[in-house]
């Protein structure tokens, strides 16, 4: 059977993600609600189907879905018109979406319970990860499922993680993306620290990532312009991974650090700074602009 695979969600990183897989050769066409997001996939030469019953077919051999919320998640797999209801038991199924747990275990049992092989497994990385097919990327589901992904998986990324059974994919890039939250807020106030002292931000800057300072924030994705080109904060603060998106996820692991009674006090500390810069309007800058919050009046990059 000759591969036919279907990727429902275009945006900001589902669409490089899609490109990188037609360049490897792959058929792949593409679905999303926007509007705007099927013009740029057009502009991207993905071939796009604007009707979604149009593309949901028996003849599917994959459907990759990177959708914004559970709810999304659960809609397009489960509704009315659910995939699961339209695609053989030949059919892989991969959910690249950042979503609760319990709503990813959910989708994949049902899809389980009919004999469709479904994976969790939500990426890291950020759109520059996407566009260069480095993310990391972190799997939930049976071995058997994850080694039919595998071939497709390499393609949209670098590092690829069986994380353990449906939902651990998810599970684990929820324990990550705390810590990215954290430690972009702990970069901002190192970098904004330094600044105050009237010290080279750009020395500082190097320095840390040399020494135990470092991290991702720091030495891949820096909050604050000129430390590394083709970040966000050299691009105004356009996303990226929004603001939004961060609140969410730290929401995430929120609801499940009380689920299983653990002790996350940054965590909590980490959602409320966020939750604050989204509700001020700034859901849709990308997330390292919470340097914004810790600068305060020694702030003064621009930022659309």
């Amino acid at each position: 059977m000759s591969e036919h695979i279907v990727f429902i969600g275009v945006g900001n990183m589902g669409n490089p993600m899609a490109q990188n897989l037609v360049k490897a050769g792959k058929k792949v066409k593409v679905f999303d609600v926007s509007k705007n997001m099927i013009e740029k996939a057009k502009e991207k030469k993905l071939e796009v189907v604007e009707n979604l019953d149009d593309l949901i077919t028996n003849k599917v051999t994959t459907v990759i879905t990177m959708l914004p919320e559970g709810k999304n998640s659960k809609e397009v797999y489960l509704g009315d018109k659910g995939i699961i209801n339209k695609v053989s038991k030949n059919c892989l199924l991969i959910d690249c979406s950042t979503i609760d747990i319990q709503t990813s275990i959910e989708i994949g049992k049902k899809a389980t319970e009919k004999g469709i092989k479904m994976i969790d497994a939500p990426v890291s990385g950020g759109v520059m990860g996407a566009q260069k097919a480095t993310l990391n990327i972190m799997v939930g589901g049976t071995k058997d499922a994850y080694n039919i992904a595998l071939p497709l998986l390499k393609i949209m990324g670098k590092n690829i993680f069986h994380a353990g059974e449906l939902g651990s994919g998810n599970g684990a890039k929820i324990c990550n993306n705390m810590s990215l939250g954290i430690t972009m807020i702990a970069a901002s106030e190192s970098l904004m620290l330094a600044k105050r002292l009237n010290i080279d931000i750009k020395k500082v800057h190097e320095i840390m990532k040399n020494a135990s300072g470092n991290s991702w924030p720091i030495s891949i994705y820096p909050p604050l312009p000129g430390l590394i080109e083709g970040t966000p904060s050299n691009n105004n603060y356009r996303p990226g991974f929004s603001a939004g998106m961060m609140n969410k996820d730290l929401k995430l692991a929120n609801e499940c650090a009380k689920k299983v009674n653990a002790s996350t006090p940054l965590g909590t500390m980490a959602l409320k700074i966020y939750n604050n810069f989204c509700e001020e309007g700034n859901d849709t800058k990308d997330f390292s602009a919470i340097s914004k919050v810790v600068g305060g009046d020694a702030w003064d990059y621009p930022i659309d």
